[in-house]
Formats: structure tokens, C-alpha cells, sequence
């Protein structure tokens, strides 16, 4: 039986916890979720019993977006009623009580290095909401950490397993659109935009505490996608900005609720695979009047043709469905692999794969490492910016370009 105790219970908590009550529900009874910590210990008791605690908080997103900020309350009571659940306003108590063999850590981007590492060195695995660390160096120092103890680190990354970038993979890989060329990925505007404090956490804001903004809590998304359908990343060309310096709950000014932002709201990059891809991305929490989306987007170009728009589109002008391509065509072994027991939910997906990664004594699909490189690509967007040239994947994540970051290792005393 592995115990898990889980660090931080904001909104994502929900979509995680839906994650769990699945695999209770298909018959996974070798883990129970035993302790839960916040800072503000009623934040806890917000999760942990139906009918107890303070009342859910209202959702920032409307449930039809499909966004896991926008899952709905739910209880651990729901699905292991027979569980005791401890809570704690200090992880470090937590790791310490005896009653748990493994953490997650879904907490502010700030203290993941301080969460993971104490939970390391306390020999307990660990998984870890997306981005891995404040910085690449604390990430760098979590892997290693993991990997001196020979513990499975986990990065919860939920794009991977979305159907629709699985079956973008397995084309990619089976040559239906020939060699990748190039890809297209963005869209300016949203929810946040133009001067919204986004999904009303004011840190997304804040360097010290969130590393950088779209770049980071949107770039380690993008990049992660690119890389498993393109390819590893090799460099990064990229101007990043602040268009919005101060933003407001709601976009309004009369809340009096404000941040001033000095991390980027908005980034244009260019970058190329080691396969010689070619991709563009831009994204941006500004914008100002309406939204703009691409098409299709994001878009993959191949020798033959391309994916846009959930199809594959070859040059003699087919269009085919591409999940009833990637279903009708994939072998048995792949599709059970990516989709285990029929499960198509990202977070049962990946709390499974990380389970039965410590059973094996292993690591997840999305370890550690993986998540470090995503983090890497997505800072090489800053650092390219502030250099004023194009940055290697391989420079960000030795550490040879971190001039942004310094600031941020320096404050939290992260050194080799």
C-alpha cells in the first residue's frame, strides 16, 4: 500500500483528486491518499470530508472549457471513505509523521524545490505538478536528488496524454505526414486578457515567485508538446514582453485587488529540433480587444502533409479523422500503453503510470528529467530575449546561460 500525502490544495486539487476516485473505481486499491497539507490549514479541511470544512471554492473558469482548474469539488470521503486523513500546515510534519511513503507537491512553482527536496531526502517519492522548479537549477538539483536516491520523481505534465497529442505523436512517428518540417503553435488573448490577474492567483505575476509568466506556466506545455511530437529541442530564438505591467481581479480596477506584473505576459519564439523541424510559437495574456486564435492550431507540417484541426491532410488533398486513424491503425500494445485499462483522463493516466513506477522501483513516462527538459526550453525563451540572440536547449540546461535566472537562485540560496 503506498501513502500519499499531498502538499497544497488549491484548485487544481480537484482535478487530481477526480484522477484518483477513477482508479479507486476501476479496483486500484494499492494506494490511499492519507494526508493533506496547506499553509492555511482549512484549506485541507476544504478536501478532506464531505459535510466538514469550508465551502468549496467558486471555480475561475466555467466547467465547458475542459480546463482542470474548472473541475468540480469533490471530497477524499468520496472515494476512500474508509481512510483516515491527516492534515498538516507544514510539509515538513507531514513527511515527518510516519504516515506517508510518498508526495505529491502541488503548490506554488516557489517552493516546489523546497517540498521535493525535503521529500527526498526523507526517502519519499515524489511527483510534482507541471513547471518542475522555480528555476533550472532547482530542478537540475531535484533530479539528482531523486536519482542519488534511487526514488521516482514524477512530473505531472496532463498534455501528454491527451488523445489528441498522442495521436499527433503516433503519426508523427509512422511517417503518415512524412518528415516533420515545421509546426505552429499559439494564439493571442483569452480568459486572462488583456490585464486580468490570472486564474486570481496574483504570483503568476510575481518573478521571485513564479519564475516567469507565460513562458514558464504556459511554455512548459508548449514545449513539452513539441518536443514529443517534433522532437528534442535544439535552439531558441525569442523575444519575451511585459505589455500589461499591472493587472486586476477580475480586469477590474474598482475590486482594488492589483498586481504589478514584472514577468512576461507575452512571447514570439522560434524554434528548431534536432529532427530539423521548424517551429514558430506565440502566446500572450494581452491583447486587447478580441481574441486570435490559429486554426487547426497547433498545426504540424510534414513532406506529405500535415495535421491541422484533428485531421491528417495529405498533398493528394484526403482529409482523414486523425484519433480514427490513430485507433483504427494503432497496435493493441500502443494503444494500451498510452491508454491503460481504457482510461483517457491525463491525471488517472499519469498517477497510474507514477504509481506503478515505484512498485517497479522505476521512473514514470514523465519523469524528472523529462519535466527539467521542458523547463529548460521554456526558460531559453527569457534568456534568448534577454541575451538579444538564439540560446541551445543544451547551454540552458548546463547552466552556461541563466542570466535571468540568477536573480531567482540567488534569492532562494539554490547553488550547486
Amino acid at each position: 500500500m503506498i501513502r500519499i500525502g499531498i502538499v497544497g490544495c488549491g484548485r487544481i486539487l480537484n482535478a487530481h483528486l477526480h484522477g484518483y476516485r477513477k482508479l479507486r473505481e476501476a479496483g486500484y486499491d494499492n494506494f490511499r491518499i492519507t494526508a493533506l497539507c496547506a499553509r492555511n490549514i482549512e484549506d485541507a479541511h476544504m478536501f478532506r470530508k464531505r459535510g466538514e470544512g469550508p465551502a468549496p471554492r467558486a471555480a475561475v473558469l466555467p466547467p465547458e472549457s475542459g480546463d482542470p482548474l474548472a473541475a468540480p469539488h469533490i471530497y477524499l470521503s468520496d472515494f476512500q471513505p474508509d481512510t483516515d486523513v491527516a492534515v498538516f500546515s507544514d510539509y515538513n510534519e507531514m513527511i515527518a509523521s510516519g504516515l506517508v511513503d510518498a508526495v505529491n507537491d502541488f503548490t506554488t512553482l516557489r517552493v516546489h524545490h523546497q517540498v521535493g527536496l525535503a521529500a527526498l531526502d526523507a526517502g519519499k517519492h515524489l511527483l510534482v505538478e507541471k513547471p518542475l522548479a522555480i528555476s533550472v537549477k532547482a530542478g537540475s538539483l531535484m533530479v539528482e536528488r531523486a536519482r542519488a536516491n534511487g526514488l521516482t520523481l514524477g512530473l505531472f505534465e496532463n498534455v501528454r496524454q491527451m488523445t489528441q497529442v498522442r495521436a499527433a505523436a503516433w503519426a508523427v512517428q509512422q511517417g503518415l505526414i512524412g518528415d516533420v518540417q515545421m509546426a505552429l503553435f499559439g494564439g493571442i488573448g483569452g480568459p486572462w486578457s488583456p490585464d486580468v490577474i490570472t486564474a486570481e492567483t496574483p504570483w503568476r505575476h510575481r518573478k521571485l515567485e513564479a519564475g516567469g509568466g507565460g513562458a514558464i506556466d504556459i511554455g512548459v506545455h508548449v514545449m513539452h508538446w513539441l518536443r514529443y511530437v517534433c522532437g528534442e529541442v535544439a535552439t531558441v530564438s525569442a523575444t519575451v514582453r511585459t505589455l500589461e505591467p499591472v493587472r486586476y481581479l477580475h480586469g477590474d480596477p474598482s475590486t482594488g485587488v492589483r498586481v504589478d506584473a514584472n514577468v512576461d505576459d507575452t512571447y514570439f519564439a522560434t524554434v528548431t529540433t534536432e529532427r530539423g523541424a521548424l517551429a514558430q510559437l506565440l502566446f500572450s495574456w494581452g491583447g486587447h480587444g478580441e481574441a486570435t486564435g490559429i486554426p487547426g492550431g497547433p498545426v504540424f507540417y510534414g513532406s506529405k502533409g500535415c495535421i491541422k484541426g484533428g485531421e491528417i491532410i495529405l498533398d493528394d488533398g484526403s482529409h482523414q479523422d486523425l484519433e480514427t486513424v490513430f485507433r483504427a491503425q494503432a497496435d493493441a500494445a500502443t494503444l494500451d500503453s498510452f491508454f491503460p485499462h481504457g482510461f483517457e483522463d491525463p491525471f488517472a493516466i499519469q498517477q497510474l503510470d507514477w504509481l506503478n513506477a515505484i512498485e517497479r522501483g522505476a521512473q514514470p513516462e514523465t519523469d524528472g528529467a523529462e519535466g527539467l527538459r521542458d523547463l529548460a526550453a521554456a526558460y531559453a525563451m527569457i534568456e534568448s530575449s534577454a541575451l538579444g540572440r538564439t540560446v541551445t536547449l543544451a547551454e540552458v540546461l548546463s547552466g552556461v546561460v541563466d542570466g535571468y535566472q540568477q536573480e531567482i537562485n540567488q534569492h532562494y540560496g539554490i547553488f550547486d
